[in-house]
């Protein structure tokens, strides 16, 4: 565990940004992206636009992976 924000670049309705995100933090990302059949991109817009205006997207993303991961433990992973 490195701990360190990784930066990458995501385009959110044809805009490039980027997101600094530890690594961890990245995995998790693209795991809820293959499960629910979504491109990293598909799920950073459908992130963003949920998101308030005065939160970022990295923490937003954040928040959406552990909600995913609360949720699930709560439901259970086969659920």
């Amino acid at each position: 565990m490195t701990g360190r924000p990784m930066k990458h670049s995501v385009t959110l309705r044809g805009h490039r940004t980027s997101v600094s995100l530890e690594p961890e933090f990245w995995e998790a990302f693209r795991q809820i992206a293959a499960r629910e059949d979504l491109g990293l991109n598909e799920l950073a817009v459908k992130i963003d636009e949920a998101r308030g205006g005065d939160i970022g997207l990295a923490s937003a993303i954040r928040l959406y992976v552990l909600r995913d991961l609360q949720a699930r433990l709560v439901t259970g992973p086969g659920d």
